[in-house]
């Protein structure tokens, strides 16, 4: 087992070839395929690539091993339920990889083309029509590299919250949730790896916050910056990315990540909803700032600069140019429609926080439907994936 310590994430574009070879150390692995569609390599030849963090975790054991039949316990329940495995429910063999073919018709192309807010940018004007529609392909693998990214920290935020959790109840969903981020983690890897054949790095913003929540002491602010703040924005991607998208494979895939996203989220809002008004006002502020610095820094990311140098373009003025003419603009505020009724029903939306929250321009969701008021019907919907959806 040959373990690589870096000093920070890597910064390269990861290359996957048909042929299925790995990319290490500037020279190709060949390597064969098992039926999941991973590689299999002896343990000699695979490179782990390991950052180390510290944290001072501070964790609890919980003597009381009652459990009490509430919403929490419920949602326990229904992910042991509804549990599926990425290897047998999604159908990956549907179509073709998008290296042999892009999967978007020639309507599709044709429109995003013609409505594409770059046009009058000069470095996307030179580019030939080939090219502008290797700019869509190489920024949806972009965001999908991302979604890999954020399920990893979530994967790691939720095994620190089994430890650190001080109820019961929770303790038993972290763990549950754990091993849902595990098969998230998994799902966009494969994706990646056999369909799409790159994947970016984790952009910095997404990393500085995924720092911040995983080495922080204490346990609520876990519980807000994932369960809250980036479950509540990655599952309005999610869904998004599933409305846009006309590849079957990735709909179903995103179908029943949805699933689990939606039991994440309602169970951070219902166990955070007590909790917070525990606290003390100063406690309470804290928290609420924190809340509102994610949200800046999960804006933020959402600008794929690494997909701009891919293309060769001035990473810094093409930023800027994307801002002037709020590229995405609505697509980052529409994110906030769930993260914003949840805050406040948490209790933090407080009056020196929210001036801040209406300078971003999202307090018009402060009054829609919270995840803490659970459709347990829907919720409960067997898992039947309809691609047509």
């Amino acid at each position: 087992m040959l373990i690589n310590r870096v000093e920070d994430a890597p910064r390269s574009i990861t290359r996957f070839r048909r042929e299925n070879r790995v990319a290490q150390n500037g020279a190709d692995s060949v390597a064969s395929t098992a039926d999941d569609g991973t590689e299999t390599m002896s343990p000699a030849e695979v490179e782990h690539v390991a950052e180390i963090f510290k944290t001072p975790l501070t964790c609890s054991y919980n003597w009381d091993y009652r459990v009490a039949e509430d919403r929490i316990r419920k949602l326990y329940e229904l992910g042991k339920r509804l549990n599926w495995n990425a290897s047998l429910d999604v159908h990956w063999d549907q179509t073709p990889d998008w290296q042999d073919a892009k999967p978007w018709g020639e309507e599709q192309i044709e429109s995003w083309l013609e409505d594409n807010p770059w046009n009058g940018y000069p470095p996307w004007d030179a580019m030939s029509v080939e090219r502008r529609c290797e700019y869509f392909f190489q920024n949806q693998c972009w965001s999908l590299s991302q979604f890999l990214h954020g399920e990893q920290g979530a994967l790691l935020v939720a095994s620190q919250l089994a430890s650190s959790a001080p109820t019961f109840n929770a303790k038993l969903y972290a763990a549950s949730q754990t091993f849902d981020e595990a098969r998230h983690v998994e799902v966009f890897n494969r994706f990646l790896k056999t369909k799409v054949g790159f994947r970016y790095p984790v952009t910095r913003g997404l990393k500085d916050l995924l720092d911040k929540i995983l080495t922080d002491e204490r346990w609520d602010l876990k519980f807000i910056g994932m369960q809250i703040i980036l479950e509540g924005l990655a599952l309005a991607a999610f869904h998004t990315a599933r409305n846009d998208t006309s590849d079957p494979v990735l709909k179903e895939l995103l179908y029943l990540v949805i699933r689990d996203e939606a039991r994440h989220v309602t169970f951070g809002v219902n166990y955070l909803e007590e909790y917070i008004q525990t606290l003390s006002e100063e406690e309470r502020e804290d928290r609420a700032r924190f809340a509102y610095e994610a949200c800046v820094v999960s804006r933020d990311r959402l600008i794929a600069t690494d997909v701009f140098r891919y293309f060769g373009w001035d990473a810094d003025e093409a930023k800027r140019v994307l801002v002037e003419r709020g590229i995405n603009a609505d697509f980052q505020t529409r994110l906030y429609e769930r993260v914003i009724p949840n805050l406040k029903r948490i209790g933090l939306l407080t009056d020196r926080i929210r001036p801040k929250f209406e300078e971003m321009g999202v307090m018009d969701f402060e009054n829609l439907a919270t995840d803490g008021d659970i459709d347990w019907r829907e919720l409960e919907k067997p898992l039947e994936p309809d691609v047509t959806e």
